[in-house]
């Protein structure tokens, strides 16, 4: 009997955890194929993929993101090959099952919740009686009738062996990141989120993890990103993976993990900042809301003080990469509260913020209690919110505005001292920037067209100068910094009109060349000869003091001259600056 399991991933890079569960725990008795895509693959590509396996049995992993992908590759396969068994599982197909098996008469069997003990069972039947009355969890036709078996007890997660030790994923490790757990479970009860639904934590054998992650970083991964719902609910034991990572990491490899910020102790942060090598970890933290009440509602306990405690410690220690998630269209929170929500968050300045939208996922609380909400949403995955009583669909589509922006503009750190300066001095708040340019993005139609990184300088260009006239030569100051700054080597031609005639950049190089001080100890240490100068730098103008700025934050007007060196063996990027004023005494 040849089986075959497969998913179709959101990107490439991504590897399904799932699969490498279910074929690890069916063996030796039996040998499973794994075959994954993803949701940009051709439907008949995969079918065809899959067709050439010649399978007797395909089993699919489903989720929000690819069930509809998924739905089309199953009735085309069964076309094919009506007598194929076609087997489901996943988060997306464990809720509402009933409702799917009518839905897709094509599937034979879905597999309900923890799959690895109910996949074997079944295996066992299909090569035996065939009797699925035996196999707890699993739903099955029968006579044209649709049989529904309990979901069976949770497996005991310490005697689960290994799904990493498969030498053909061997080549793919570097290049994809790797996804581990180390428990199941989450002990809070957020009624949007699946995780909710199953009852306390438990816990993976930890010396049979440390095994598995020092066997994945000697074979080639290089990003490894945990799973686990709350990484730090038990403190003891994150300290002790924390200091097993540390101590034993291979150079190059990142850790990822989900945390519970407001839990998260001094101690453990301080413990981090003084050992963690920098970029080591990586932490995801869902803040969600910083609306009490809205909190309330979903059964969100979270202390925002603690929370903002734990990132300003992290970040001001330097190590750590935070990225922070927030959800629009939680209950009663309106576009007043969220507004608040998102510049409560934006003050930390997170190295990634993710404004993302309420997904009524199936089995959630919060679905079951829609209509308490008057929540209207799609009717297909990914489920997402149209409105409810508080948030109608006009003042979403005002936040997905902000978001398309947020990200170009704030994610990728490409103006991150146009940015400061705009939120401080130009807008009321970061959220009125971001809400301003995103409605501008969308109405120029920028939304359907494609980017290359000069556009996005010349796009807030003309925006600031359509509605901000007085500050956009200050901000184009700023932009033109950042652009420079940001380059490895020296840019061909800048995205802004010449300030300088070719006349003025001689005479500014010269009194450079003469005076190499006036840029600083470092820079007139580097002794730059004439021809060196001129081939791995730029110099440009800006209406502010630039050195001012960069060493106090203060913004005082007055012309600087900015000199950006780009080193071609190191590729470190350095700039220098000098008031122009300066400049003229040396001359004079």
């Amino acid at each position: 009997m040849k089986v075959v399991l497969s998913t179709l991933n959101a990107k490439y890079i991504h590897t399904s955890l799932a699969l490498r569960c279910l074929k690890a725990h069916a063996q030796p008795e039996f040998d499973v194929t794994l075959a994954e895509y993803t949701i940009k693959d051709p439907a008949m590509n995969v079918v065809t993929d899959l067709f050439r396996m010649q399978p007797d049995v395909v089993g699919f992993s489903c989720y929000i993101w690819n069930i509809e992908e998924t739905i089309k590759i199953i009735k085309m396969m069964k076309k094919i090959n009506p007598s194929l068994i076609i087997l489901l599982g996943g988060p997306e197909v464990t809720y509402d099952t009933r409702e799917w098996m009518e839905q897709i008469p094509e599937v034979d069997h879905i597999v309900i919740g923890e799959g690895e003990e109910t996949f074997k069972q079944f295996l066992q039947e299909l090569m035996e009686e065939k009797n699925f009355k035996n196999v707890s969890g699993i739903a099955y036709r029968e006579n044209g009738s649709i049989i529904i078996n309990p979901q069976r007890n949770k497996i005991n997660l310490a005697e689960l062996p290994s799904p990493f030790r498969f030498e053909e994923d061997i080549p793919h490790l570097s290049k994809r990141v790797t996804y581990i757990e180390t428990s199941r479970g989450c002990p809070f009860s957020c009624q949007f989120c699946l995780s909710s639904i199953e009852v306390g934590v438990r816990y993976f054998d930890r010396e049979k993890v440390k095994d598995d992650i020092r066997y994945l970083m000697k074979n080639g991964a290089k990003t490894i990103k945990f799973v686990d719902r709350t990484f730090n609910i038990s403190r003891s034991y994150a300290m002790e993976m924390f200091q097993f990572l540390i101590d034993e990491h291979l150079p190059g490899t990142v850790f990822q993990f989900e945390i519970t910020a407001d839990i998260m102790r001094p101690e453990v942060i301080q413990f981090l900042n003084d050992n963690a090598p920098k970029g080591l970890f990586r932490f995801e933290i869902g803040v969600q809301s910083t609306n009490d009440a809205t909190n309330d509602l979903v059964m969100r306990r979270q202390n925002f003080s603690k929370l903002t405690r734990t990132v300003t410690m992290v970040k001001e220690g330097g190590k750590i990469d935070q990225h922070l998630d927030l959800i629009a269209g939680l209950p009663e929170e309106d576009y007043t509260s969220f507004r608040k929500t998102f510049n409560d968050v934006f003050e930390m300045r997170p190295e990634e913020m993710q404004l993302g939208f309420l997904k009524m996922l199936r089995g959630t609380g919060l679905r079951l209690r829609a209509a308490d909400h008057d929540y209207v949403y799609m009717d297909h995955s990914p489920y997402e919110i149209l409105k409810n009583n508080v948030l109608p669909f006009e003042d979403i589509v005002k936040i997905k505005q902000v978001e398309d922006v947020l990200e170009k503009y704030w994610n990728d750190h490409r103006m991150d001292a146009t940015i400061e300066y705009l939120i401080k001095d130009v807008f009321d708040t970061p959220f009125d920037f971001f809400q301003a340019f995103g409605t501008y993005w969308d109405e120029q139609g920028w939304v359907r067209i494609g980017h290359q990184l000069e556009d996005l300088f010349k796009r807030l260009f003309t925006f600031l100068s359509s509605h901000y006239r007085e500050q956009a030569a200050i901000a184009e100051g700023f932009m033109k910094f950042d652009y420079l700054s940001s380059q490895k080597h020296k840019p061909r031609k800048p995205w802004w009109d010449d300030m300088l005639s070719k006349t003025e950049r001689s005479k500014l190089y010269q009194t450079i060349l003469s005076n190499p001080g006036i840029l600083g100890e470092e820079f007139e240490k580097k002794a730059f000869a004439e021809k060196d100068l001129y081939k791995h730098t730029v110099l440009d103008k800006v209406p502010f003091q630039l050195d001012t700025y960069l060493k106090t934050g203060e913004l005082i007007m007055g012309e600087s001259i900015v000199l950006v060196h780009y080193d071609p063996i190191t590729l470190i990027t350095t700039p220098y600056a000098v008031t122009e004023q300066v400049l003229e005494d040396k001359v004079s």
